[in-house]
């Protein structure tokens, strides 16, 4: 009974860790500034006839 006891309380603590971890994470990403949307090339339309 006191390995399973202690199998279950491994287990246990384990799924609390990473659930833990994986808020952790999405709070991290969360957090991060908003980068801002601005094409790197841009195509000139000159000379285009309307």
């Amino acid at each position: 009974m006191p390995r399973l006891l202690a199998a279950l309380l491994t287990v246990t603590a384990a799924a609390v860790l990473a659930v833990g971890a994986a808020v952790g994470i999405v709070a991290l990403l969360n957090a991060t500034p908003e980068q801002p949307n601005t094409p790197l090339i841009t195509y000139e339309t000159a000379g285009r006839d309307r």
